[in-house]
């Protein structure tokens, strides 16, 4: 499980590297989805992701949950309720 975390907050490095085009965007909200049902939180899908900061994120669901999506200073990939 600790593996699989770090390898999402690699992706979601990756993609805050290449969120200049449309295709990079998709990419993150795909990302983020995974990531937020990985952390068992209720989602279906993310429709937009902004971004706050160096791997952290605003995620907002179709379901109309938002959540900010961060890796923590113990490295660990986070997702609180907004």
């Amino acid at each position: 499980m600790i593996k699989t975390m770090k390898n999402l907050a690699a992706t979601i490095a990756i993609g805050a590297l290449s969120a200049g085009t449309a295709v990079a965007a998709d990419e993150l909200a795909k990302d983020l989805t995974s990531t937020i049902a990985l952390l068992g939180l209720p989602c279906g899908q993310v429709i937009s992701a902004k971004r706050l900061g160096e791997n952290d994120y605003l995620a907002t669901c179709k379901d109309k949950n938002r959540y900010r999506v961060y890796v923590n200073a113990q490295g660990r990939v986070v997702a609180e309720k907004q």
